[in-house]
């Protein structure tokens, strides 16, 4: 009966082991769909086209088609979507900071440090 209980008690602390791997892999996915959904909300306020958002899109799941062995492809997906948007953010920005950099620089008034 004691190691009954000793070997009950093996697996509760395999399965509790699990649980907290799946856990963390739970909370990792829903930091990175977090961080996903505030970039989407970032681009809608720099008015992307839903054309370039398709694009982003579908270069997403293009490049996410065979999944890499030992990844989540969950996890994959939303880091290759995080990925594709910064990039697109990082260039719908830079023209408009050369455009106000340029603004500045020809009025007079400005003095640049």
């Amino acid at each position: 009966e004691l190691q009954q209980k000793v070997e009950e008690t093996e697996l509760l602390k395999m399965e509790l082991q699990m649980l907290e791997t799946e856990r963390v892999r739970l909370s990792l996915v829903e930091e990175k769909l977090m961080d996903v959904l505030q970039l989407l909300q970032q681009l809608r306020d720099l008015h992307i086209s839903k054309r370039a958002l398709g694009k982003i899109l579908l270069s997403t799941l293009e490049s996410c088609r065979d999944p890499q062995p030992g990844k989540a492809h969950l996890f994959e997906v939303l880091d290759t979507l995080y990925h594709e948007l910064t990039a697109y953010e990082l260039l719908q920005s830079q023209p408009l900071e050369k455009a106000q950099n340029r603004q500045s620089l020809s009025n007079p008034l400005v003095i640049s440090c």
